[in-house]
């Protein structure tokens, strides 16, 4: 094992190679939306390591396989063209490249203007006949904005001053925090409107394409994690006969147009919704619908298949439910269905509980007599299980006789409406799960395994997944992170297996698989631990130069001291920039059954990287570093438990 304080050997040489100019871009491709203000980066190879290159003028470096990337400034317009020229001794080779960018708004230098791309909320929208509408809109700062509806009814805007935002990739990538230092968006404004009835959005259930719910596409961020781009809407309905429209004056010029909407209005009574990730019957969905705080936002829940709760709003496609006094989250229309009307706001009720120890889990079986929204929390040895919708009755908590496990159980109410387990252990969390049984919620909490400080990988269930395909990033010579992945995965099992660990592969070949077998693959064969092996790369707009290197993820507490651990090493191995670890919303992560990490080890775009990860030293070392965090971990876990 490498300790920490040592410095690790430079990544192998890159060998040259001196062919026949060939100039080939791999990003961005002519698939790619750039997604970038002025700078980004451009990437491939020119077939010759001496080979010297410029773009649209700017000399770039080329390594000696031939690989290039460059950090330059982008054509400002939504067509954008490269001139690629390179020479190598005698022969010499041109290429004019076409890349497209996404097309932004960008306001005329004078006079009044409306950006009709950041009018919020647009499309089609049902909303409490009680509740407050907020409208925003961006028009040209100093202007007077109103909504002017049908009949001549006016909605002033007023001037809502506010930091502008930095694009989602620099928040979360760049390391230079002065790239995030921006000034006020003068140009934003925000009203208000109450029971507003505009056109007509049709029925409150169906009509939607499941936007959102696929996870961020593209090359960095293929993982699982929830897309932070603009979904797609459906069809608008054609407009009415008196459309609203909005008006922005500036001086003695007006700028008008219409407000794309149609708004239909809730009334009080309660409409019901029985989620189903899988109307269709496929038996291939992980029977969870996501539910999110805020319109296509980061998941926060995960509701079973049947759970119920009332609709209080629906945008576009997304439909608002109330879990309880308070407590809303927004879930995708498709999995919404509609339960006959005049039923009213499910109400469960929580009686007296029971754990049952078994030989690998403790469970506890909670009678709801509804399927409620709940949420799990953790928080070192303790875990948290909240209803929603659910009021207590609990008279007895009967724990069945004296389990190691499980110090001490309580039950709180913290509203008329809420109930909350609390459930204390003994050992810090290895994992838990749950499920429904009819009504009754059974919440199992897994024990610890049994681990030899000595030889802590002995014995253990580890599942390792080889991140991707489909998708993965490319880096400059064309190799595939699905390829370098495996490799480093197989490298890890050899590893793993020599130490007398029993290792679980989600892949072994170069077959394509879907993000929810690989997580039910690791459940099914009761893996201990799940690791998902994967190499980087960035979102438009970040610098590689300033901010590559080395970096892993975890999403449930149980899995830091993991992901410490296997970041720390990877640092010591690699010998590349730490980017540290970070808690990320990834499929990989997600499970709760078991500790569950995934490593970003190199950035595949880097050309010394990339060509790191083409040979079996990069590929061990990286493998290497997985092992020694695990171990790391696990003797962790052993010392703490006194085994």
């Amino acid at each position: 094992m490498v300790s920490v304080g040592s410095a690790a050997a430079p990544l192998p040489a890159i060998a040259p190679v001196n062919g026949p100019l060939a100039l080939h871009v791999v990003y961005p491709s002519d698939k790619d939306l750039v997604d970038a203000a002025d700078s980004d980066f451009i990437f491939g190879s020119t077939g010759s390591g001496n080979a010297s290159l410029t773009i649209n003028g700017t000399p770039v470096r080329v390594w000696p396989n031939g690989a290039f990337l460059a950090w330059m400034a982008f054509p400002p317009d939504s067509v954008m063209h490269f001139r690629l020229a390179a020479k190598a001794g005698t022969d010499t080779a041109s290429l004019d490249y076409v890349a497209r960018r996404v097309v932004r708004f960008v306001p005329p230098v004078s006079g009044p203007w409306i950006d009709t791309t950041a009018v919020e909320p647009h499309g089609l929208l049902w909303w409490p006949r009680h509740e407050y509408l907020p409208i925003h809109v961006r028009a040209a700062p100093g202007s007077s904005v109103r909504v002017v509806l049908p009949g001549g009814r006016v909605i002033p805007l007023v001037a809502d001053p506010r930091p502008a935002a930095a694009p989602w990739g620099t928040r979360a990538f760049d390391r230079d925090t002065l790239a995030v230092r921006l000034g006020t968006a003068n140009d934003r404004y925000a009203g208000v409107v109450r029971g507003l009835a505009l056109g007509n959005p049709g029925p409150l259930f169906g009509g939607s394409n499941k936007a959102g719910e696929a996870g961020r596409a593209g090359r960095a961020g293929t993982n699982g994690v929830n897309s932070p781009a603009l979904p797609a809407l459906p069809a608008l309905p054609a407009s009415p006969a008196s459309p609203a429209f909005i008006e922005s004056t500036l001086g003695a010029d007006t700028v008008r147009v219409p407000w794309n909407i149609s708004i239909g209005l809730l009334d009080t009574l309660p409409i019901v919704t029985e989620l189903n990730d899988d109307t269709a019957n496929t038996g291939t969905t992980d029977s969870l619908t996501v539910g999110r705080q805020e319109p296509y936002g980061t998941y926060y829940w995960f509701f079973p298949t049947g759970t119920r709760a009332q609709v209080t709003a629906r945008s576009n496609d997304e439909m608002r439910l109330q879990l309880s006094t308070g407590v809303d989250a927004w879930v995708n229309v498709a999995d919404a269905q509609p339960l006959p009307a005049g039923l009213p706001a499910p109400l469960g009720e929580a009686g007296s509980v029971r754990f049952v120890a078994l030989a690998d889990r403790v469970q506890l079986r909670i009678p709801v007599g509804t399927l409620a929204p709940f949420h799990v929390d953790e928080d070192g040895h303790r875990l948290q299980l909240t209803l929603f919708g659910v009021r207590g009755d609990v008279n007895w908590i009967q724990y069945g006789g004296v389990d190691p496990l499980i110090a001490g159980a309580r039950w709180d109410a913290p509203a008329a409406d809420q109930v909350r387990f609390t459930i204390d252990l003994t050992d810090p969390v290895w994992g838990y799960r749950t499920r429904w049984e009819g009504t009754d919620l059974i919440f199992e909490i897994r024990r610890p395994p049994v681990i030899d400080a000595a030889h802590p990988l002995r014995g253990r269930r580890i599942a390792i997944d080889p991140g991707h395909p489909p998708l993965g990033a490319k880096g400059p010579t064309g190799l595939r992170e699905p390829e370098a992945n495996l490799a480093v995965a197989l490298e890890v099992r050899r590893l793993l297996e020599a130490e007398g660990a029993t290792v679980l592969m989600t892949r072994t070949t170069d077959t394509a698989i879907d993000l929810y077998p690989r997580v039910r693959f690791a459940d099914s064969v009761n893996a201990e631990m799940l690791i998902s092996i994967h190499n980087n790369a960035f979102p438009d707009g970040v610098d590689p130069f300033l901010n590559a290197g080395t970096s892993s993820y975890y999403n449930q507490p149980q899995s830091l001291p993991w992901v410490r651990a296997t970041q720390r090493a990877l640092a010591a191995r690699l010998g590349i920039r730490d980017l540290g670890f970070g808690r990320g919303d990834l499929a990989l992560v997600r499970p709760t059954w078991m500790p569950a990490i995934l490593t970003e080890g190199m950035f595949l775009m880097i050309p010394e990287q990339e060509n790191a990860l083409r040979t079996a030293d990069g590929q061990h070392r990286y493998a290497e570093a997985v092992v020694d965090g695990m171990r790391a971990f696990l003797v962790e876990r052993a010392t703490e438990a006194g085994r």
